[in-house]
């Protein structure tokens, strides 16, 4: 990571699809400097439910108290789903460059899903390094479209 990026409080949680990569990813951003949260899952359980450990780190970033999220498990779906339920995260099942920062500069993304089973831990350290760089550019058009989601689950939570 070069010099000029924020250091970031970023919560981590891994199902067992996601469970090696997810030591892989918390090593490296704290030797990057970021202060790092761990959500579990804490060993190997081939029987564990990704919901678990995803949910409370979706509410932590929808409470601020954690700034980011990233969150693996087998296909990174399953993650990004039940992230998703959660009123004021934004999650985003991410493979690729262009995604991992557009999904923050347009959409303000604050949870980055990843299959642990889909790509390598190559790739993975890089595009959770641009997602975490990524700053989300506040122009009219893309607040407009997020004041819109958050109607939606203002409707959603009132009904």
């Amino acid at each position: 990571m070069t010099e000029n990026k924020t250091m970031m409080r970023v919560g981590i949680a891994a199902d067992h699809g996601g469970f090696d990569l997810k030591g892989q990813v918390a090593e490296s951003l704290r030797g990057a400097g970021h202060e790092v949260v761990d959500f579990g899952a804490h060993q190997l359980n081939a029987g564990d439910d990704y919901p678990d450990f995803i949910i409370p780190l979706a509410r932590a970033v929808a409470a601020g108290e954690v700034e980011r999220g990233v969150v693996l498990c087998g296909s990174g779906v399953g993650a990004s789903i039940a992230a998703n339920k959660i009123a004021g995260v934004r999650a985003g099942l991410i493979h690729d460059v262009f995604s991992a920062h557009q999904g923050v500069e347009d959409d303000d993304m604050n949870v980055f899903c990843l299959g642990g089973k889909v790509i390598g831990s190559a790739l993975a350290l890089e595009l959770i390094q641009t997602f975490l760089a990524a700053h989300f550019s506040g122009e009219d058009r893309h607040n407009r479209r997020l004041s819109k989601v958050q109607a939606l689950e203002n409707q959603e939570r009132a009904s």
